[in-house]
């Protein structure tokens, strides 16, 4: 037996030493194991940093890579770093709404890491299922909300007044955003009841006025559900016969009709359940999990249809926001809800919130932007929310050049609206000149000679006289036109146009005759004729230059036999005034312009008159109003000019000023060179006023004597004996064209002509007036834009003129 013990020790024993060997080597086996699954760990957290770090950079260099978000969340919420999951998800909820899924993901993360009942917590999770429930329409997250505010509020908990009130608003809000939602609004009706239920049993059977109001109001909520189509309508009227025999109301849920107790109730809920009945098969449709994206999508197409034909807009907006929910990026939609919302709803917040909505899910359409800025008007949103979302909408990527040129358009409109109220003293014209600016740089390198950019030019030409009262800025931004759309013949008409519209007739003929030199599409059928008329002109010109040459050489033969008898006989000087300045006696050629300085000439190409401009943010026309042109009245003469001072001099000169018109420098007919005097046009006598104040500064070294021009007074404006006679001649030039002296400048430089005149003799008060023209002579012609009544046409004259040959005179 102890051979048997002994033999049982031993085995024992090798067993034992059998067993130590083993768990030595499992021993081993695992810690081989442990730090095989370590290396592997550590080749995992290895690769997700390499990973994590490419992420980071893509979406530095690229902010709206909406993948590399998503990719870049599930990263870090798998390693665990809440610091920088936490501003993962703010950055990319600035940039794009997220779905439910990923709030619902981001709460419950929140919940897990702090405790709900302390209040910086509660606050923060509750803000993030407000932000939740406004990107998409989700009942399960508004379930969540409620039940979350139910649990952790102590006031609602506690069923305290103020509790009572904030849960209802709550559910309210609920009810609003998903209550019509036909699959599952009726999950927020139960909610709603039951919380209703939960107060009634808080009061004591002694307080019956008070239950009796509670009771009354579950019982409106039961009568306002069963108003509504939804599903599982029919577990609605039965339970609510059941709480009805509860209270009293009904004896037996089956025997007893719920006509007979509240008829009205009955035909709400039969109305209600004919339309479910009508939309189930719609529902099933939409909801069914065997179709592909393109067939859900059009089946919610087919859905709208037909709630539009039932004209119910809260119907209708929370079908939308199912359908947006499912195909977020879908742009049709978009637009189409954000139609629907403005025909119906026109202004509100809840409009904005769509199309920031909206512009967040597809920032790439320009439409929406546009759409945007529109409703953030009709609204009165202040000028920094409207900038910011101009700025913004500027930073995305549209597919068309076109959709910028809306863009800044829509800008330019709304500032000009605003400008025109009273409210918005602060704006100032240069912000719309700077809109342009910009508009201008970022679109001429790709949209060279299209009617786009040629819009926005006349637009802005037609502001910089409207508003900004600056012809001369007009006429640059026309200049700017012509070099980037030079070879489109509506650049220069349009141009033409806005010079007639002011009664600039001169400076219209002047671009005409730029215009003939380019060539231009097309046949050329435009230009031919009108070379073809100044060519038939100038040579009706020539003719009649003889004719009016005999004329005059006759005339004088007669007048100074006349002369020669009358010689010692004076004349008043006011009666010399008067026979001078009769304008039947002035020469022929004078009548001749007189008679077609009044005459309109029509320019074709761009529509100046009619160009639009929004009045209106949602229907863009415009009338323009006809602005009256410069007389002499607004015209400032200048003398002691230096010799080699030019209109570009001139105009520098007054840049302080503003609002010059035209600028016309005299020269001498025989040697061409600066007489030292000028004209400059003003458009009102605000800018003349100011022009005059600055007499005696100096110009190239040179003194400047500014005065008012004054034809009717011959000068006299000035105590100077040479500035006044001076003054006379350049008064005079336009009443000597008969003279044969020839045009010296262009565009911003008037006709000179070289006349004799005579000046007063000191102490003598009689006016000496020798030779047919004199510095006492009113100017019969006035400058050409400026309409005068036609004199009587005398014997001998030449039929009246017909509106095709007016026409070619205006053409020179």
């Amino acid at each position: 037996m102890e051979q048997n013990l002994n033999l049982t020790a031993e085995a024992m024993s090798d067993s034992d030493e059998r067993m130590k060997e083993t768990l030595a080597l499992s021993s081993e086996a695992e810690r081989d194991r442990d730090k095989s699954m370590s290396d592997s760990d550590s080749e995992d957290e290895a690769q997700q940093n390499l990973q994590i770090e490419s992420l980071q950079t893509e979406l530095v260099t690229n902010p709206s890579n909406y993948d590399a978000h998503l990719q870049y969340i599930r990263l870090l919420r798998r390693m665990g770093d809440v610091d920088k999951l936490s501003r993962a998800r703010e950055a990319m909820s600035e940039l794009f709404p997220l779905s439910p899924t990923m709030w619902r993901q981001w709460i419950k993360d929140e919940l897990s890491l702090n405790t709900a009942a302390r209040p910086e917590a509660f606050s923060r999770i509750l803000k993030l299922y407000e932000r939740g429930v406004f990107d998409y329409l989700s009942v399960s997250l508004w379930c969540d909300y409620i039940n979350f505010v139910q649990e952790f509020d102590p006031m609602v908990r506690q069923f305290s007044p103020t509790g009572i009130s904030k849960a209802r608003d709550l559910f309210e809000s609920a009810l609003t955003a998903a209550g019509l939602h036909v699959a599952e609004g009726s999950k927020i009706w139960e909610a709603y009841k039951k919380y209703e239920q939960d107060i009634l049993l808080t009061f004591d059977d002694t307080d019956e006025q008070a239950k009796e109001k509670q009771v009354q109001r579950i019982r409106s909520l039961f009568h306002r559900q069963l108003s509504v189509p939804l599903a599982g309508m029919s577990s609605t009227i039965t339970a609510y016969k059941t709480w009805e025999m509860e209270q009293g109301s009904l004896q037996d849920v089956e025997s007893i009709d719920l006509v007979d107790i509240y008829p009205h109730v009955a035909a709400s809920y039969q109305k209600a359940l004919e339309m479910y009945n009508a939309r189930f098969h719609l529902e099933e449709q939409i909801l069914s999990p065997n179709i592909s994206d393109s067939e859900r999508l059009q089946h919610y197409m087919n859905y709208l249809k037909f709630e539009q034909s039932s004209g119910m807009p809260a119907r209708i907006q929370v079908l939308y926001e199912r359908a947006i929910t499912d195909f977020p990026i879908t742009p049709d939609l978009w637009l189409d809800c954000t139609r629907n919302l403005d025909n119906t709803l026109k202004v509100g917040n809840i409009v904005s919130n769509v199309y920031s909505r909206a512009t967040k899910n597809c920032p790439w359409v320009g439409e929406l932007w546009v759409r945007y800025m529109l409703s953030l008007e009709r609204g009165h949103a202040s000028e920094k929310d409207l900038s910011e979302i101009f700025e913004k909408s500027l930073l995305c990527t549209f597919s068309t050049l076109d959709e910028y040129l809306d863009l800044f358009l829509t800008r330019v409109d709304g500032l000009r609206r605003r400008m025109a109220s009273s409210s918005e003293e602060d704006l100032e014209y240069k912000i719309i000149r700077e809109t342009f600016q910009r508009a201008s740089d970022y679109l001429s390198p790709y949209l060279k000679n299209t009617e786009g950019l040629l819009h926005l030019h006349a637009y802005w030409a037609r502001l910089e006289t409207k508003l900004g009262k600056d012809i001369t800025a007009a006429r640059g931004v026309w200049e700017n036109c012509l070099k980037l759309c030079g070879s489109m013949l509506e650049s220069w008409t349009g141009y033409i146009a806005m010079e007639v519209e002011l009664g600039h007739i001169n400076e219209a003929r002047s671009i005409y005759k730029r215009c003939y030199s380019k060539r231009f599409s097309g046949t050329g059928s435009e230009v031919t004729p009108r070379m073809d008329e100044l060519k038939l002109f100038r040579m009706q010109q020539e003719s009649k230059s003889a004719e009016e040459s005999e004329k005059n050489t006759k005339r004088n033969a007669r007048e100074k036999r006349k002369l020669g008898s009358d010689i010692t006989e004076e004349q008043s000087p006011s009666k010399r005034f008067r026979d001078v300045g009769n304008p039947k006696k002035a020469p022929e050629e004078n009548k001749y312009h007189v008679q077609n300085i009044s005459q309109v000439t029509k320019v074709e190409g761009v529509n100046w008159k009619n160009t639009k401009i929004d009045d209106n943010p949602s229907e863009q026309q415009f009338s323009y109003e006809k602005n009256r042109g410069y007389s002499d009245q607004c015209t400032a003469f200048l003398s002691n000019l230096h010799p080699t001072a030019n209109y570009e001099h001139i105009r520098n000169f007054f840049s302080d000023v503003g609002g010059i018109v035209a600028i016309r420098i005299l020269h001498d007919k025989f040697t061409g060179k600066s007489r030292g005097l000028a004209y400059v046009d003003f458009l009102d006598e605000e800018h003349l006023a100011a022009a005059i104040a600055k007499n005696r500064l100096k110009l190239i070294g040179k003194k400047l004597s500014i005065a008012r021009s004054d034809p009717k007074r011959g000068g006299r404006e000035s105590s100077n004996p040479k500035t006044l006679t001076e003054h006379a001649d350049a008064t005079n030039h336009s009443s000597q064209k008969a003279s044969g002296s020839k045009e010296t400048d262009d565009t911003y430089k008037g006709d000179v002509k070289d006349v004799k005149f005579s000046s007063r003799k000191p102490g003598n008060d009689n006016i000496q007036l020798k030779g047919k023209n004199t510095f006492a002579v009113p100017r019969n012609v006035r400058p050409l834009g400026f309409t005068t009544n036609k004199p009587k046409a005398e014997e001998g004259d030449e039929k009246p003129k017909s509106n095709e040959e007016f026409r070619k005179i205006f053409i020179r």
